[in-house]
């Protein structure tokens, strides 16, 4: 990133904090669940039957260091083979259409997610990392879904699948 774009981050981390969380359910499952930006509906699903449903449960704000992180995250995590991405996408960032591009297409040379239409989708994963993650898991793309019983209806079709 350029040195704007590092000053303008720090701003908004001061100015609009947002909390990390991630919550854990069981270790066992091999779903895990990404809200993008919808942070009541992570809270939700904390507070609900899903949770123990699910390996675990996080939000996804950004289209760089969010996806390295999820990506990081899952990989060292072989039991998790499914991601079901749902909740509102961050408007301007995209990162849940990024993450999908990724999956699709990868990185380019300037490690660039390939097909991304978000600002800055450069990330620092390795392509052995990415190819990891593409073979690993499948994405279930429930993006812009917010309803808790449709999630529990996409987890009893995927474990009714297994």
């Amino acid at each position: 990133m350029n040195l704007i774009e590092d000053i303008a981050g720090e701003l908004c981390r001061i100015i609009l904090p947002i909390e990390e969380e991630i919550f854990f359910g069981d270790p066992k499952s091999n779903i895990a669940v990404c809200t993008l930006s919808s942070m009541n509906l992570l809270k939700d699903i904390s507070k609900s039957s899903i949770i123990k449903e699910v390996a675990i449960a996080g939000r996804l704000l950004s289209e760089n260091k969010g996806i390295d992180s999820l990506v990081r995250s899952i990989i060292s995590n072989e039991k998790i083979d499914t991601i079901i991405l749902c909740g509102k996408d961050t408007l301007g960032h995209r990162p849940g259409d990024s993450l999908l591009c990724l999956y699709k297409n990868g990185t380019d040379t300037n490690h660039m997610i390939i097909g991304s239409s978000s600002p800055h989708p450069v990330l620092t994963v390795t392509k052995k990392e990415i190819s990891k993650f593409q073979g690993q898991i499948k994405i279930i793309n429930k993006i812009g879904q917010t309803s808790i019983s449709q999630l529990k209806s996409v987890i009893e079709t995927i474990k009714q699948t297994q």
